[in-house]
């Protein structure tokens, strides 16, 4: 481990407190105002004593540090390895700072609320324990609304909310904004809203007319400059695993450390502090980690994800046949059209894609499904919606199918043939799909004939039917198609042809929070049970989030395929072979990328049956009078 200390702007602590080596000087008996005022003192100087006083928890020397650097600075970024501690040390940082400093708001955000009220529930969790006898007295209300969860703690509050479009934040007046998986924290968002917010000081007033009297006393020679109060600026908390060099989180990194090492531009106002910690697995204690989890992630994991995820390292790029940088180019912006949804536009044309898993364990391969957004101008499709569950009944399975074919207009679908044949007899036959009279047929054309192949598209042409739902192709996956559509796929990210929705924002948000889908009959993650609580308008809002987690799953997914060839000249697209050899429910899968690649590849089959040639006249007949 090792530390780098900045270049030192303005004065070198903030503190409006005694320290430990004034308070060893205090000599004789306290009245009670005063030893309360000295007590705070030192309970805020000894982090590590005071976490175990009211909490009853014993904290590790570098989480000591982090809570420390958290109080005492303006600016903290966390890199931290996984599993190191990062939602449980914010949780003790924010019920801390609430308790010290009466009167502040701490808001607590991510990418999904699921996320934001994990430290939420963090602080519940040890405020349950006996011998956090202290920090239960401590809070003295809690409100949990659909989108905003409140913790009182005397006057102060923390309160977790979704980050959606931004919108609920510039409702708030918080002093400290918590922000977990910064990795995922929209670009836009950080810059025009965050950033703004915390440049707006509090009590301004107040704070005019103390400087007003320090003046007076300065010029009297009572107080010298050094002596001023220093008003405590507003926080901003920010920790994530780290992430590739060209995504954003990384130009925040290089911001932060210029300006730690080098300082400030001359001249500027700006004398905040900040402060970078850095964390690796290998510098966390031993009784923090389960070796065996480091050794079977060594083995299961490419180095790549695993300097990322374990050893705190930006890198530069993935490894495998598809480049994430590739993917994040064909990534729609935030806020901006097509973006994420949970219910489609009528006016719209839409693009299925499944790839079935008939298991019910939880180890199986999930049932994968992928929605596209059609643009009939350029021909190019947009994941706008995304599924991906292992182990569920196939009652489930059918029912968010159905529920995929009422909320988009659905104009075509491929399936994969190995297992594609029984899903669609099955959801025929279900009873969801009878009392809404639904019955998806199939196509089937010889679109594997390069030579013929104008013959097949007029043939699949003359067979599509969209009213009496016959749109549905079902592939086969030959090795030649394999290679060929990998292909494809690869074609379409580099050209352009392919994008991923965007997350929504502002009125596309609002708009899709408010469209009306059967979400309290949807299961849409694994031991959702137990997992997502919630119902109606908050489980709404989880479902929009959890679609944003999705197409980050797919990308995974994509960016993990190699691609080998077998003695023979076949090649083959999969997982690297650790990871094939993972078995259990958090093993590695492709089930996502599959259905993405059957849904590229029916993208441009669908244009290529819309727009064939009718089949041309080699001759006609004249008749002639007699």
């Amino acid at each position: 481990m090792t530390w780098e200390e900045g270049k030192i702007l303005g004065p070198v602590s903030q503190n409006n407190f005694t320290s430990n080596e004034d308070l060893l000087k205090i000599k004789g008996l306290l009245d009670e105002p005063e030893a309360k005022l000295l007590l705070h003192d030192f309970l805020r100087n000894n982090i590590t004593f005071t976490t175990n006083l009211i909490a009853g928890v014993d904290l590790f020397p570098f989480q000591h540090l982090a809570i420390k650097s958290m109080l005492e600075t303006d600016y903290f970024l966390g890199i931290w390895s996984r599993g190191m501690s990062k939602s449980f040390s914010t949780a003790i940082y924010a019920f801390l700072d609430a308790i010290f400093n009466q009167g502040i708001q701490i808001g607590i955000m991510a990418a999904t609320f699921r996320q934001s009220k994990m430290i939420f529930e963090k602080i519940e969790d040890i405020a349950r324990k006996p011998e956090a006898a202290f920090l239960s007295q401590c809070i003295t209300k809690k409100s949990k609304k659909n989108d905003q969860w409140t913790l009182e703690i005397g006057e102060s509050k923390i309160i977790a909310l979704p980050l959606g479009d931004g919108s609920k934040l510039r409702g708030f007046r918080f002093h400290r904004i918590i922000i977990d998986e910064f990795l995922l924290m929209p670009e836009h968002i950080y810059n025009e809203v965050i950033l703004p917010f915390l440049s707006v000081v509090q009590n301004p007033t107040e704070r005019e007319k103390v400087r007003k009297l320090e003046d007076e006393m300065i010029a009297k020679g009572k107080m010298t400059e050094d002596q001023r109060y220093q008003w405590p600026n507003n926080k901003l908390i920010a920790l994530s695993s780290a992430s590739y060099k060209f995504e954003y989180l990384y130009k925040v990194y290089e911001t932060f450390e210029d300006l730690i090492v080098n300082g400030t531009a001359p001249g500027s106002k700006d004398l905040s502090k900040r402060v970078i910690m850095h964390f690796s697995y290998d510098v966390a204690p031993q009784a923090l980690y389960d070796q065996n989890l480091i050794n079977q992630s060594k083995q299961t994991m490419s180095q790549s994800q695993f300097d990322r995820e374990f050893n705190a390292i930006f890198t530069d790029d993935s490894s495998g046949f598809f480049k994430t940088s590739t993917m994040a180019a064909c990534t729609i912006k935030d806020g901006e059209d097509p973006c994420l949804e949970i219910a489609g536009d009528r006016d719209s044309k839409y693009l299925l894609a499944f790839d079935p898993s008939w298991a019910e364990s939880e180890s199986s391969d999930d049932f994968a499904i992928q929605l596209f957004k059609l643009n009939d101008n350029t021909k190019t499709g947009t994941l706008v919606h995304s599924y991906a569950v292992p182990g569920l009944k196939m009652n489930d399975h059918i029912n968010y199918f159905h529920y995929l074919l009422d909320s988009f207009n659905i104009v075509a679908i491929v399936g994969d043939y190995g297992g594609g044949v029984q899903f669609l007899q099955g959801a025929n036959a279900s009873e969801q799909f009878n009392k809404a009279n639904l019955n998806i047929k199939e196509i089937v054309a010889d679109l594997d004939n390069t030579e013929h192949y104008q013959d097949a598209l007029r043939d699949a042409k003359t067979q599509y039917n969209l009213k009496e739902k016959k749109i549905c192709i079902l592939r086969k996956a030959t090795s030649d198609w394999i290679r060929k559509s990998n292909e494809l796929l690869q074609a379409s990210f580099d050209h352009k042809r392919l994008w991923f929705g965007g997350r929504p924002l502002d009125e596309n948000y609002h708009k899709q929070l408010k469209k009306d889908i059967p979400i309290d009959n949807l299961v849409f993650i694994p031991n959702q049970k137990e997992s997502l609580r919630s119902s109606g308008g908050a489980k709404q809002l989880d479902f929009l989030e959890h679609q944003y987690d999705m197409v980050n799953y797919t990308k995974n997914q994509c960016a993990l395929i190699q691609v080998t060839s077998t003695p023979q000249g076949t090649q083959t697209f999969g997982l690297p072979s650790n990871l094939r050899r993972q078995s259990g429910p958090s093993k590695t899968r492709k089930d996502s990328y599959s259905a993405l690649v059957l849904g590229n590849w029916m993208i441009k089959t669908y244009y290529d049956i819309m727009n064939v040639e009718e089949t041309p006249v080699d001759s006609t007949f004249t008749p002639i009078m007699v």
